[in-house]
């Protein structure tokens, strides 16, 4: 969850952002309740071990980085003028053998140089294993990454250990706002003017920082092209740089979306399921758990057999509406009669003064008598009746 969307939460509900565990927790699940940009907890995959690798490269060059600064404050001390960088393991032990301490403080030094100068080198080895290591997990990948100019296994962990899952970016204008590579307006009046965007994950904005260096310091590549059609434009070399930063992002967005495209077809497999090799299966085929009936009719009702039951009426030749008539028929519980009705006169439609419904055949058919109905007198036709207001 995040904090921006507790903080927000806690800011609405009470008017302040004070932090407490009741109201981190309530905060926290309004939060993941109602808003719609709320990843989805999975369990760590692959891209959970190149983040923990990348993570070992970058700590290892910190440590670098710190290991030679010392070593060359301690150089600086024990020669007049200072050394001039950089400095490597190799180097410093022959500064180190080309002098003489004259006392117990320069002696002093060597020693600490000299231990400085093992430090360097135990650590470029760990450098070197873990890049081997990181070279060999993103090729288990698959990834087409390694494809760009400058991106070398070491930025390729890095982008897919923070991204993880590229799906959960729309477009590749998120995308660009995630790394920082999309530039945010500052402009005043008629001036439009865009500067560096400091939002986003700065690793993988560093990442991709390095890719648009290296494209950059090769003239035949296509980054050192586009860099050189910018500046041609107008731009300053700061506005280049960041224009090619933004075409690399594009250009690792649509990578990282092939990749996916790629795991999800192999993990579909060709049967249709997941992990599934063999023939597709079909869903209800056991027969009692028909859906849309029998697939072949009987020997009974087949179309080349005559049937042995006695035809059916004319008013269930074709069954119900929808069936085919080569499915077995199905016995009926009770006989079925067919029903005429008969043409009403002129005096029964609607509008007449005799509204009275005629009997079904069906009733007299079954022997049933008509109810009782009363008997007009002798020589009283249907007009008299009209005429004499009965109703």
């Amino acid at each position: 969850m995040p904090p921006e969307l507790g903080a927000r939460v806690r800011l609405l509900a009470a008017g302040d952002t004070n932090k407490n565990d009741p109201g981190d927790a309530r905060s926290v699940a309004v939060a993941a309740l109602r808003s719609a940009g709320v990843r989805e907890v999975r369990p760590d995959d692959h891209a959970a071990v190149l983040k923990i690798w990348s993570k070992r490269y970058r700590d290892l060059g910190r440590t670098r980085t710190q290991v030679v600064c010392r070593l060359h404050a301690v150089l600086c001390d024990l020669v007049p003028g200072g050394v001039s960088r950089p400095i490597y393991a190799a180097r410093a032990a022959r500064i180190l053998q080309q002098i003489t301490p004259p006392d117990a403080v320069a002696a002093a030094r060597c020693e600490l140089a000299a231990a400085f100068a093992e430090d360097l080198r135990r650590i470029d080895a760990q450098i070197r294993e873990t890049r081997t290591k990181l070279a060999a997990v993103v090729a288990a990948t698959g990834t087409s990454l390694t494809g760009l100019f400058g991106v070398g296994p070491v930025i390729a962990a890095a982008v897919i250990g923070d991204v993880r899952d590229v799906s959960r970016f729309p477009g590749r204008n998120h995308f660009a706002a995630y790394d920082g590579t999309a530039p945010i307006e500052v402009s005043s009046g008629p001036r439009k003017i865009y500067r560096l965007s400091r939002r986003g994950n700065r690793r993988h904005g560093h990442a991709i920082l390095m890719a648009a260096v290296t494209q950059v310091s090769h003239r035949h590549s296509d980054g050192r092209a586009c860099y050189d059609k910018k500046l041609g434009e107008g731009k300053t070399p700061k506005e280049a740089l960041r224009s090619l930063k933004r075409q690399i992002s594009n250009a690792i967005f649509a990578c990282l979306q092939a990749g996916a495209r790629r795991a999800a077809a192999r993990a579909k497999g060709p049967g249709g399921q997941q992990g599934n090799d063999s023939a597709a299966c079909a869903a209800g085929s056991h027969p009692r758990h028909r859906l849309f009936g029998q697939a072949t009719p009987g020997p009974g009702a087949h179309p080349t057999t005559p049937a042995a039951s006695p035809a059916p009426g004319p008013a269930s030749a074709r069954g119900r509406a929808g069936h085919s008539p080569v499915a077995a028929p199905l016995p009926s519980a009770t006989p079925q009669v067919q029903v005429e009705r008969p043409q009403r006169s002129e005096d029964e439609r609607p509008g007449g003064a005799a509204r009275q419904r005629p009997y079904s055949a069906a009733r007299k058919a079954l022997g049933q008598g008509s109810p009782v109905q009363a008997q007009r007198p002798k020589g009283t036709s249907h007009a008299a009746k009209r005429t004499s207001g009965t109703p």
